[in-house]
């Protein structure tokens, strides 16, 4: 297949996620190829707005896979994440069957041969057609495979962890009432994390572990660019260092690369060559989302000006 071939060497899946406009650090890549090579989960840890999400994606979209998600919260459960019966459904087709009673019963003499008879249609109440699938064995059931995103896995309980050990292992799930479904074609799976808490060994063993911190300055100057292709180089330059300038300070929220996309995107609509004092001040809540880091951070504009344009100037 087109994609398998296309997935053969770390910079293949480089070069693929960049044309999807995800721009990959080594890691990045070499943690997606080896994930494909020997199928195994990847759990992606790191702030907020790093591009965590955009991963999984990048990937979908690059392969041609459909891409499922579940988005985890606290009291996320079995029902919500892998499957619920169709109790609706169920209660239609006993009043069916009640309706039909004598019919069924035909011809049976005893009570325990119409217990029998009975029996045998008590079972379809838990066959696979009243089973209403959730994320993750919708994902089992792709036949040609898809991307499983189980996003935020650190706001779910930790009991819920349990439930995904046996589908991140061997992808597959067992119901009480069917057996064991298999994955017909074993999905790709990105699990992410901003690290709210810590998770279980268990789940950690079965996956191959990619941190993603804030990008160094010339790929997050590379990132810019294909996100906002109306950008010039020389305020690209500037504003991605002022950034990291701005990081070097005590924060609550230090800004991620998602607000460097969003502050790109809103530089160009305000015509913006270069950085000066006066445009920052009048967007530094694109960057900042909390008022305590923005008066933290006024008093250093003008000066982070000056070291960002120096950077542009000798880099």
């Amino acid at each position: 297949m087109a994609d398998q071939k296309a997935s053969t060497s770390i910079e293949a899946v480089e070069s693929g996620l960049a044309a999807q406009g995800y721009i990959a650090s080594r890691q990045i890549a070499t943690a997606v190829y080896l994930s494909q090579q020997i199928e195994k989960p990847i759990l992606v840890e790191g702030p907020a707005g790093v591009g965590k999400t955009e991963l999984a994606k990048a990937i979908a979209a690059w392969r041609g896979m459909k891409m499922i998600r579940l988005q985890c919260y606290e009291g996320l459960d079995e029902a919500k994440a892998l499957y619920e019966w169709k109790y609706a459904k169920q209660l239609l087709y006993t009043q069916i069957l009640k309706d039909k009673l004598g019919e069924v019963l035909g011809g049976a003499q005893t009570l325990h041969a119409a217990l029998n008879q009975l029996h045998d249609f008590g079972d379809v109440f838990f066959s696979k057609e009243f089973v209403e699938p959730r994320p993750l064995l919708q994902a089992l059931e792709q036949p040609g495979g898809c991307v499983l995103l189980i996003d935020e896995i650190d706001k779910s309980d930790a009991e819920f962890e349990s439930l995904l050990l046996e589908i991140l292992s061997d992808f597959q799930v067992t119901i009480p009432e069917l057996g064991t479904v298999s994955a017909i074609t074993p999905p790709t799976v990105i699990l992410t994390s901003n690290s709210e808490r810590d998770l279980g060994d268990a789940l950690k063993r079965r996956c191959l572990h990619l941190h993603i911190g804030f990008p160094e300055q010339r790929l997050e100057e590379r990132i810019v660019e294909s996100r906002v292709p109306g950008i010039s180089q020389t305020l690209r330059r500037q504003m991605v260092g002022f950034i990291h300038e701005i990081r070097s300070l005590d924060l609550k929220k230090l800004p991620s690369v998602s607000e460097t996309i969003d502050w790109a995107r809103v530089l160009v609509l305000l015509q913006a060559s270069e950085l000066d004092t006066e445009i920052v001040k009048d967007t530094l809540n694109v960057l900042l989302k909390y008022e305590a880091d923005i008066e933290a951070a006024s008093p250093q504009v003008t000066t982070f000006i000056a070291k960002a344009a120096r950077s542009n100037v000798f880099g």
